[in-house]
């Protein structure tokens, strides 16, 4: 189960809005979504969480680059909103890397291998695209030092972390009429 929803830092205080993400298909369109809840070149964060696996936050600061960070980057990167976050910049890769199809191991036998032996691991690093994708958290773990979520304390959340983030920013109440 997932919820996500928009905080609009506003002169009056947080602003909540719910957020449908199933005609969000990258982090361009997820931006734009943000922008257009604010009234001006506010803050807007975009809290995205799946249940007890993993949350992501994004900031959106009037026109600049979307700051980004993801408590698990593997959990998210097996999730359709979870891989609009991971971006190639995030990831470190760079944007037209593709694989070697030459170099792909497509079905298992090359080299003597059995087909049915898995390699876990490796199967869970691999997001829905099949590419290997670090464990544990992922991106601008100061995302929110400004507005009183140290990194610290960022890095310690795990269940109901949105709850918590939007406590911290005094926006629970806000965030609850949306939930």
């Amino acid at each position: 189960m997932y919820f996500a929803a928009l905080l609009a830092r506003t002169e009056d205080g947080w602003e909540a809005s719910d957020t449908e993400l199933d005609d969000v298909e990258t982090l361009s369109d997820l931006a734009d979504l943000a922008r257009e809840a604010s009234t001006e070149d506010d803050t807007v964060l975009v809290l995205i969480e799946q249940e007890d696996a993993w949350f992501g936050v994004v900031r959106i600061d009037g026109e600049e680059d979307p700051r980004i960070y993801v408590s698990d980057a593997a959990a998210a990167a097996r999730s359709s909103y979870g891989e609009i976050l991971l971006t190639d910049e995030l990831l470190g890769r760079e944007p037209d890397d593709d694989p070697d199809l030459d170099a792909l191991d497509l079905d298992g036998t090359e080299d003597g291998e059995d087909e049915n032996e898995d390699d876990d691991d490796t199967a869970a690093e691999a997001g829905v695209s099949g590419e290997i994708v670090p464990h544990g958290p992922l991106g601008d773990a100061q995302v929110l030092d400004d507005l009183g979520v140290s990194e610290k304390q960022l890095r310690s959340l795990s269940e109901d972390a949105v709850t918590e983030i939007a406590e911290s920013l005094g926006a629970s109440e806000v965030l609850e009429t949306v939930r």
